[in-house]
């Protein structure tokens, strides 16, 4: 498929790297939004938790036709996912900062480029949630997991309000992603590639979620690595 422009938030490292660079050949301009330099597509740099950031990305859309926002990015408290986690030592700023990357800025994202997304014919947003975000889930990072699941709120109220313009709106929950920070992680633990899933896995299901018509609804997905929690 050939999209007119595809827009990926966090695109600089991880899972919005290696998603910018899959869809980048398949869009007439792709547009990579993070703080940091992003090596691929037209870089725009902004700080999407401060509203000034927002407003920067509504910017460099213009009128033009949005045909799908894949926001990607993510952060956490210090240590979170290690044995030095202590929720108790977690500064304000910390939880502050989570809450604003993970919650906030995806929210005031999608209310600033609906005017954009409105003019594709077939639009399509994209949440990159977590795992901690389910349901009995077991993790211990507190803003992070609150910041996931009220993500997961933010994309059913959306869908809802979204539903007669037939905008699609779909979370994707995943466990461990095999990046190449992930599995330096797992090599540092101990543990095999296979606790996490295959990058090309996921970036098979993203091609799956924007190739869907307008008719369809594909609400969330949860994809745990087989030999992950969460399976």
């Amino acid at each position: 498929m050939t999209y007119q422009i595809l827009l990926v938030a966090g695109a600089s490292r991880g899972i919005g790297l290696a998603v910018a660079e899959h869809f980048v050949s398949q869009a007439e301009r792709l547009v990579s939004v993070s703080r940091s330099l992003a090596s691929t597509g037209e870089w725009v740099a902004a700080d999407l938790s401060q509203r000034d950031g927002i407003d920067t990305v509504q910017q460099a859309i213009g009128e033009a036709q949005l045909d799908a926002l894949l926001y990607m990015g993510g952060t956490w408290e210090t240590h979170a996912f290690t044995s030095q986690y202590n929720f108790e030592a977690c500064s304000d700023e910390d939880i502050e900062r989570v809450i604003a990357v993970n919650l906030l800025a995806p929210i005031r994202l999608v209310r600033a480029l609906l005017p954009a997304l409105r003019r594709s014919p077939n639009p399509k947003i994209v949440f990159m949630g977590s795992l901690s975000g389910r349901d009995n889930f077991p993790a211990r990072e507190v803003a992070n997991s609150a910041s996931k699941f009220g993500l997961r709120g933010v994309v059913h109220s959306l869908r809802e309000e979204l539903r007669s313009q037939q905008i699609g709106i779909t979370l994707i929950n995943p466990g461990n992603v095999g990046t190449p920070e992930v599995l330096s992680d797992l090599t540092t633990a101990g543990l095999s590639p296979d606790h996490a899933i295959p990058l090309s896995d996921l970036l098979q299901v993203l091609d799956c979620v924007l190739s869907l018509s307008r008719a369809t609804c594909l609400k969330e997905i949860d994809l745990p690595a087989m030999k992950g929690r969460g399976a």
